[in-house]
């Protein structure tokens, strides 16, 4: 398991999220509040989009988040209006490898996954067999979270057309990469559970879930804040509220990164839809074909 953070709304330091708050991202690379075991010290990644960019840039390391110079120092100087940042506890048997090491990037896409894909092993070749030369050759690394990636991608391009706004085709591909790793994960008779916290932006829009296999389980935990925007002074964080307006920050994230009220729990087998206008839903992911 895993713990990550995304940002959309008004550009905020990379720091706002990594190391200011009281349950910062580097806080939960060494003691997370919502994880039996507390540290995620088997690397990390940001990967943030920068104005008059179309592509994010992402920064991704081996080392633990907490014993980053390099990560420390670019959170303090680089704004973004739309973050990813990721810190990690390997999955047992896979390696601790850049390759490995989240958010991935595809074009314009980033991506991120705290779970498992339960019985990954045992399904790997043919999850593989589903996928196109474009999809099979973007995996770079050995993890599940990546293949989920590529199934993501191969079920977003597939779907051009078929649906009536790029946010819904972004959650629609999303869904339909859960459905298949699901549908080859019953198939070959898997027990052990998977868990599918999954989050995918474009820069501009968002799409994350929150999802587990087994009926009734919570699985990992995942939180959303809105409001006008996320505010870090003298080292304590919180959102300003939207009085009367929309809102113009959303986060969502593993664990409360402060101590303000606001934070929501996502429903398990639920998602939550970040549009270019900050305007947000958190929607059930259905029953998976």
């Amino acid at each position: 398991m895993c713990r990550f953070a995304l940002y959309m709304g008004r550009p905020i330091p990379v720091s706002s999220l990594v190391t200011t708050p009281s349950n910062s991202i580097i806080h939960q690379s060494f003691h997370s509040h919502e994880r039996k075991e507390p540290l995620n010290g088997d690397g990390f990644g940001l990967a943030w989009y920068a104005d008059g960019h179309t592509y994010p840039g992402t920064f991704r390391e081996v080392t633990p988040a907490w014993n980053s110079l390099n990560l420390s120092q670019l959170s303090r100087v680089t704004t973004t209006p739309c973050l990813l940042a990721h810190v990690r506890a390997a999955t047992p048997g896979l390696p601790v490898h850049q390759l490995n090491c989240h958010p991935f990037a595809w074009t314009r896409f980033s991506f991120m996954h705290n779970g498992s894909l339960g019985g990954f092993k045992g399904i790997r070749r043919k999850l593989l067999a589903t996928l196109d030369d474009e999809s099979f050759n973007m995996i770079k690394g050995t993890t599940d979270s990546e293949h989920l990636f590529a199934l993501f991608v191969q079920a977003y391009r597939e779907a051009v057309g078929t649906a009536s706004t790029e946010l819904q085709r972004m959650k629609d591909a999303l869904v339909v990469a859960i459905s298949t790793a699901e549908g080859l994960w019953r198939e070959a008779g898997i027990a052990e559970e998977s868990a599918l916290n999954l989050a995918v932006s474009d820069g501009r829009r968002a799409v994350v879930s929150r999802y587990v296999s087994v009926p009734g389980a919570d699985g990992p935990s995942l939180y959303y804040h809105v409001g006008r925007s996320y505010v870090c002074d003298k080292g304590e964080c919180h959102m300003v509220a939207p009085a009367d307006n929309p809102p113009s920050a959303v986060i969502v994230s593993s664990e409360p990164l402060s101590e303000d009220l606001g934070w929501t729990p996502v429903p398990p087998n639920h998602v939550v839809c970040i549009d270019d206008d900050f305007s947000y839903e958190i929607e059930p992911i259905g029953t998976l074909r």
